[in-house]
C-alpha cells in the first residue's frame, strides 16, 4: 500500500513538472505585439480599428490615436480592419528573438457601390392601400371656380364694394392702379416727406391761417 502511494505521488510530480515546463515554453513563445494604424493617403491615425488574430477571437481595438497593443505569438496572422477601408493581413515573423514587436500598418480606403434602395413610407401593401384610399385629393380648376363663385361669397364682395355705380367703381379701380404704378419698385410716398407741402404749410403758418379767431 505504501509503495502504491509513493508511485502515485511520483507520477503526479512528473506530470506537474511537465506541465510547468510546457507552460514556461508557451510563455517564452509569447510576445507583445504593438503598432499604429494609419490612413494610407493622409497618414492620419485610424481610431477604433479592429486588430484580430485570424481564425480566433483574440485581438484588440486601436485607441483614438490608432495605437494598439496585445499579446500574440510568432507566426500568427493578424487581420486589420476598419469601416470604409480594405482589410489587410500581416504575418508576424516566426524568427523573432525578442519578446516585443512593433509595426506601422497602412489601410487603403475601400469604395463600395451599394444597390439602389427605394424607401417607402408604408411598411406593408395593406397600409399603403389604406392611406391611398383615405387620401384627400386637391381640388381641380372646376372645383376652385365653383368655390369662388358661391352665392354667399359673391354677395359679400358686392356688399363690401365702396361704390355701387359702374363708372364710379371703374374710376376708383383706376385710381388705385395709378397709385400702385406711381410707387412701383420703390417705397410708397408720404405727404409728410413732400417739400412742396411743407412750403405751403410754412407759408400758411406765417400768414396766420392757423390762428383761432
Amino acid at each position: 500500500m505504501m509503495k502504491k502511494s509513493i508511485s502515485i505521488l511520483s507520477l503526479l510530480t512528473i506530470l506537474l513538472a511537465f506541465g510547468t515546463l510546457e507552460s514556461k515554453a508557451q510563455d517564452e513563445n509569447l510576445l507583445q505585439f504593438s503598432g499604429v494604424i494609419l490612413d494610407a493617403d493622409s497618414l492620419n491615425p485610424l481610431p477604433f480599428s479592429t486588430v484580430i488574430i485570424k481564425n480566433t477571437h483574440r485581438g484588440t481595438t486601436s485607441d483614438y490615436y490608432g495605437f494598439f497593443s496585445f499579446v500574440a505569438e510568432p507566426g500568427d496572422t493578424i487581420r486589420f480592419s476598419n469601416v470604409g477601408y480594405r482589410s489587410e493581413l500581416y504575418v508576424i515573423p516566426d524568427t523573432l528573438q525578442t519578446s516585443r514587436y512593433s509595426m506601422i500598418q497602412l489601410l487603403n480606403k475601400d469604395t463600395v457601390e451599394l444597390k439602389e434602395v427605394t424607401v417607402y413610407p408604408w411598411p406593408t401593401k395593406e397600409q399603403f392601400k389604406e392611406a391611398f384610399l383615405s387620401l384627400n385629393t386637391p381640388e381641380d380648376d372646376y372645383q376652385r371656380a365653383m368655390r369662388n363663385l358661391r352665392q354667399a361669397a359673391m354677395r359679400d364682395k358686392i356688399m363690401n364694394m365702396p361704390m355701387a355705380d359702374g363708372s364710379a367703381n371703374f374710376k376708383y379701380a383706376m385710381q388705385n392702379r395709378n397709385s400702385q404704378i406711381y410707387s412701383a419698385g420703390q417705397f410708397p410716398s408720404y405727404t409728410i416727406f413732400n417739400p412742396l407741402a411743407w412750403a405751403k404749410f410754412i407759408s400758411a403758418w406765417k400768414n396766420g391761417d392757423f390762428k383761432q379767431e
